[in-house]
């Protein structure tokens, strides 16, 4: 077996910190419009005349792809869904990521263009 020389555990060391630093970089940030269990905060809004609102949701026996967060257009359910990146897509806006649920509905506001959202059909 090898004898520990202070080389040996300086350079050991040395790898453990900048293993620990590279972690530590690569750790994605909470984003801060978030609460302590991950939801992002409710809104309730009008934006560019279509009333928008967001809030926790309990799923209602639904599968879940929004982790537990409803979004509206104008009283009609946006079928959103979390990305594992953390970043958010909706029914409208499928290939546009974004960093909300509230960012998530203004994107199909503009996509929609005036058009009514319509209900989707869950399965």
């Amino acid at each position: 077996m090898p004898e520990l020389t202070r080389r040996r555990a300086l350079t050991t060391a040395a790898a453990l910190a900048a293993t620990a630093s590279a972690v530590t970089l690569a750790a994605p940030a909470a984003p801060a419009a978030e609460h302590h269990h991950g939801a992002p905060d409710s809104f309730d809004e009008v934006y560019r005349g279509r009333r928008i609102q967001g809030r926790p949701s309990d799923g209602g026996g639904h599968h879940e792809h929004g982790g537990g967060y409803a979004v509206f257009v104008d009283g009609v359910e946006l079928h959103v869904m979390r990305n594992a990146d953390g970043t958010w897509i909706s029914v409208v806006s499928h290939y546009d990521p974004v960093p909300t649920p509230r960012a998530a509905a203004r994107a199909a506001v503009d996509e929609l263009q005036g058009a009514p959202l319509l209900p989707f059909p869950a399965n």
